[in-house]
This record gives C-alpha cells, structure tokens and sequence, in this order.
C-alpha cells in the first residue's frame, strides 16, 4: 500500500475514518472526502503521511467532478477507490415513509456512489489498471421489515458492482464490494433522527461489528495480488445470522 494514492468518500466518521486510519498507517497516499470540513481536518491531525482534503456532498453531481477534477497533478492516478459514503433514514413502512428520507437514501448511496466512480474512473482507464472497492450493506442481500427503500438502495450498490466489474474487467480495474451486518457506528444515529435511546437497542446484545474490524476486511481485500479479486465479501457479527435473525444476549 506504500505511496498508493487511495480516495474514500464519506470518510468523517464511521468505517470511512477508519479505513483511512488503516491505510495510512501502511503507508498510504490518502484523498479524504466528507461533508463536513471540521472533521475532515481533526482526521488529517491523527493519519500519518501525505493527504488531500475534500469537502463534498456526494449527492451534488457538479460539486462531485469540480472536486475530484481540482485534484493536483500528482494526485490524480487514484489506484484505489473506496465508495464508503452513505446514509439510512427513517425505519417505517411504505405507506408512512418520509419523501425526503428516500430520496436522501437513494441520491446518497446510489447515485453519489455512480458519481464518483464516474469522476474516478478516466485516469485508471487510461492507466489499465485500478481498484474500486464499494461499501453495501447485508441490506442489500436481504430485505427487512420496514426497510424497502434502504435496502433497495444497497441491493443497487451490489447490482452496480456487478455490472461495473463486468465493464471494466477488459482494462484490468478490479472491482469489489463489502456488505457489512450490524456495525457499531453512528449509522442508527442519523437513522433515527438523533433518538440516542432507539439507537442504543440495535446492537443490544449482538457484540456488533467495530469500525476497525470492516476496515481490516477492506485492507484485506485491497492488499490480495493484483491478479486476485475479492469479488463480494459479507461480514456479520457471529451473533446476526442475516439481515433479520440476531441471536441477542438475553
């Protein structure tokens, strides 16, 4: 991973902030992306190496390809993409679901997602060779009650991926995805509005998923022989059978 330049969208919190602390310990070029400018700057204060800051909604199309195209010269070869960015709003069933929830959960994890693989995408097929590793979710596998939308919305990152790799596998870009189950972040958080209680009981009792342990599965995936594809990867906590099915510590 030494001097690999490596761009991770949504990467102020969560398992964005640790996948960059991962690879920048390993000697990693970082491009850190994020909405929020502040946290993006405490980031850079604690990663090791060099970096690039910058501050977009991946949801805003124009903002997306201003930002990436603004990158200096020697930071344009990006070998490695991490389509981490996302969000999940509301838990409710169709007929009472927000508008503005779906359309949250559908501009950010979907079509932010296409946006920067657009933007990425040039210089690694000029180049004939690259990475892009997306961020799912067992969501994605697996529909649960009250979360249509959200679930559609990674069933799309895991259709997208699939089609990206069939694409691109003539230049030699490596394609992947990482579905993770319950990760013990402040995903629930921005789900349930900032309700801290509800938040608390979804990893009740599960010992869920950390942040590091996702980033350690990303390393790997990214560290295997160029020759070497990790094509989709699931990663549950032992205790989540599946996307519904949590055996929870009584």
């Amino acid at each position: 991973m030494k001097n690999k330049i490596i761009l991770i969208t949504g990467a102020t919190s969560g398992i964005g902030w640790a996948t960059a602390i991962k690879f920048a310990k390993a000697g990693a070029k970082l491009i850190l992306c994020g909405r929020r400018n502040e946290r993006l700057k405490t980031l850079a204060k604690e990663i090791l190496g060099n970096h690039q800051l910058l501050t977009f909604d991946v949801r805003n199309k124009e903002a997306v390809f201003n930002k990436i195209g603004s990158l200096p010269k020697g930071w344009q070869k990006i070998d490695l993409l991490i389509n981490n960015a996302g969000n999940a709003h509301g838990l409710d069933p169709v007929q009472t679901a927000s508008l503005e929830d779906w359309d949250a959960m559908i501009d950010g994890n979907v079509k932010g997602l296409m946006y920067v693989t657009k933007a990425v995408l040039p210089n690694m097929i000029i180049a004939k060779k690259g990475q892009i590793i997306n961020v799912g979710s067992i969501a994605g596998k697996e529909v649960y009650p009250n979360g249509s939308v959200y679930c559609s919305s990674k069933a799309a990152v895991d259709f997208f991926t699939q089609g990206l790799r069939i694409d691109l596998n003539p230049l030699g870009i490596r394609v992947g995805a990482i579905h993770p189950g319950l990760v013990e972040t402040k995903f629930s958080e921005v789900r349930f509005k900032g309700d801290l209680e509800r938040a608390k009981t979804v990893y009740k009792g599960i010992d869920a998923l950390t942040s590091e342990e996702v980033a350690n599965a990303i390393f790997y995936m990214a560290q295997v022989p160029e020759k070497v594809t990790i094509a989709d990867l699931v990663i549950l906590p032992t205790r989540q059978a599946n996307a519904y099915i949590n055996n929870r510590i009584k």
